[in-house]
């Protein structure tokens, strides 16, 4: 009997003929996405500081030294023992910049995560069943269109107060339309594949179908407008906080950190500039990321 040996798996040869496998190619778009390297770089540093920041940050974001107040940062001849200065008060910048990632992080995680079920439920179920269901999410849809966000969230932390916890809620509540609005028109897509009608042709139930058939190829979509409602949360949040109808002092804000250092904006910009720009590069980064993890997932990549 003659044996036959395969070439390796390795071989350049064999590897241009077959052409790289699906773990490959995946690997390839992904470490060939700047966007999306860069901007998942930053919010896992933003991340792991925000977890750790007990340990991270050198001094109490709370301790008040009046003796300490408006010092300097380092860049503009401060010293070492409070690196980013310190605000009116006294308290250490760079603590409180540590600890108001964890308050922007929370904020944007937990609000998308509301809008997020809301939004897709009722897209999907719109999407899916068309007819009745589908003219009274319409409907809905349009009715929170026609409310500024901005105006409503303002109104109804100042009738609640404002406070952390009412701030996730009010802003999980008010930014489910574009959850709907994509997973509607996506279900309303996927919904005529053969798939689908083959599932339903072998008696599969509609739960499963959902589940099974449409959830996992719309999933890309779903992660795009996550982000972008990440996002969204946590400029709003810096918004209301700017106004005093956000997160309360002396609870560590970044939109906070701004509004406190308004009013000596001409004197010490770098009390606003600090906050403006730790806020901008994690709003960058979540977008970044985003958008290059729907590039990775989208099923015209998938070839």
């Amino acid at each position: 009997m003659v044996m036959t040996t395969l070439p390796p798996t390795d071989d350049p040869l064999l590897e241009e003929i077959v052409g790289p496998t699906p773990g490959q190619r995946l690997r390839t778009r992904v470490f060939g996405h700047m966007g999306l390297i860069f901007g998942a770089g930053v919010l896992l540093i933003l991340l792991v500081i925000a977890v750790f920041a007990p340990w991270l940050a050198p001094h109490d974001p709370y301790a008040q030294s009046l003796m300490d107040r408006m010092q300097p940062p380092v860049f503009l001849g401060g010293d070492w023992d409070h690196p980013l200065g310190t605000d009116h008060l006294g308290r250490d910048y760079l603590s409180r910049l540590i600890y108001g990632a964890r308050v922007s992080l929370m904020i944007g995680v937990i609000a998308a995560t509301i809008s997020g079920i809301i939004g897709t439920a009722m897209g999907v179920a719109a999407g899916y069943f068309e007819g009745r269901v589908d003219a009274v999410v319409t409907f809905l849809i349009n009715v929170r269109l026609a409310m500024p966000v901005v105006l409503v969230a303002l109104a109804v932390v100042a009738v609640l107060g404002g406070s952390l916890q009412v701030v996730i809620v009010v802003l999980g509540l008010l930014l489910w339309d574009r959850f709907a609005v994509v997973m509607r028109a996506s279900t309303l897509q996927v919904r005529r594949r053969d798939y689908v009608t083959a599932a339903r042709a072998i008696g599969a139930s509609t739960p499963r179908i959902i589940w099974s058939e449409i959830m996992p190829n719309i999933a890309n979509n779903l992660i795009v407008v996550v982000t972008l409602e990440m996002a969204h949360a946590i400029l709003l949040e810096a918004v209301l906080s700017f106004l005093g109808l956000g997160v309360q002092p002396p609870t560590p804000s970044w939109g906070l950190m701004v509004s406190e250092g308004k009013n000596m904006m001409l004197f010490e910009p770098w009390l606003v500039m600090i906050p403006g720009a730790v806020l901008f590069v994690l709003v960058l980064a979540i977008n970044l990321m985003g958008d290059g993890l729907r590039d990775v997932t989208a099923p015209e990549d998938r070839s």
